[in-house]
C-alpha cells in the first residue's frame, strides 16, 4: 500500500548537481550572458557556445586547460 519506501523516494527525486558542478554552471552562465550582451555570441549559437564556455571553465579550474 504505497508505503513510500526509501528506494521509491530516491527514484522520484530529481538528480542533484554537486556544489562544484553548480559553481561551473553559474560561472559559465555569467560568462555566456556577458558574451551575449556584448554581441560576441548570438542566441542561435548559444547551445554550442555555452558548452564550450562550460568546458573551458571546468578545465581551467581542474587544471586541464
Amino acid at each position: 500500500m504505497g508505503g513510500g519506501g526509501k528506494k521509491e523516494r530516491e527514484e522520484a527525486a530529481p538528480d542533484r548537481l554537486s556544489p562544484r558542478e553548480e559553481a561551473y554552471l553559474k560561472t559559465a552562465k555569467e560568462i555566456a550572458v556577458k558574451f551575449i550582451e556584448t554581441g560576441r555570441i548570438g542566441l542561435a549559437a548559444f547551445p554550442e557556445s555555452f558548452g564550450q564556455v562550460y568546458r573551458g571553465v571546468k578545465d581551467a579550474i581542474e587544471g586541464k586547460g
